[in-house]
């Protein structure tokens, strides 16, 4: 097996099992609401309607439920670009922590308030935002949360680039 293809070994249980859990991150991003989220046969469906591609509901429960690894080159493409991640992302680490920070961010800015946050920060000085940023440090701190700033990025300032 090359690098640069997909695990297609079904006996494979590590690559089933990250492939698997790659692909139920992508659709609790896609659909973070879970009330809302579609079954595997109507997502199945906008896959399709989406990319033209083919793909079975049954297959991508096999898939997210790592019964099965055995996704083609095709379909692996196919759902790279129904969740716009690169193919990389479901058998290379770095990429996947890459994509996963972005994912988290986008997560985070869907909720209202944090949104409302960053929308004020907007205009403040640089002395300013790192203050901003080490009060909410503390707090996740003190809240015993991860220090989700290193983790996610990398990067003690999120606000430089």
């Amino acid at each position: 097996m090359s690098s640069s293809q997909p695990d297609d070994n079904r006996g494979d249980a590590p690559a089933a099992r990250k492939f698997g859990e790659r692909l139920r991150t992508l659709i609790a991003s896609a659909y973070p609401d879970e009330r809302k989220r579609p079954g595997y046969a109507r997502l199945a469906k906008e896959i399709r309607e989406k990319t033209g591609g083919t793909i079975s509901g049954t297959y991508l429960w096999e898939l997210a439920t790592e019964k099965k690894s055995n996704v083609t080159l095709e379909q692996l493409d196919v759902l790279a670009q129904f969740f716009g991640v690169p193919p990389a992302y479901f058998f290379d680490d770095q990429v996947t922590e890459t994509v996963n920070s972005q994912l988290a961010l986008l997560t985070a800015l869907r909720d209202a308030q944090v949104q409302g946050m960053a929308l004020r920060a907007i205009g403040l000085s640089q002395k300013s935002l790192k203050s901003i940023n080490e009060m909410i440090e503390r707090v996740r701190e003190l809240e015993g949360l991860p220090d989700e700033d290193r983790h996610q990025t990398g990067n003690r300032n999120p606000h430089q680039t």
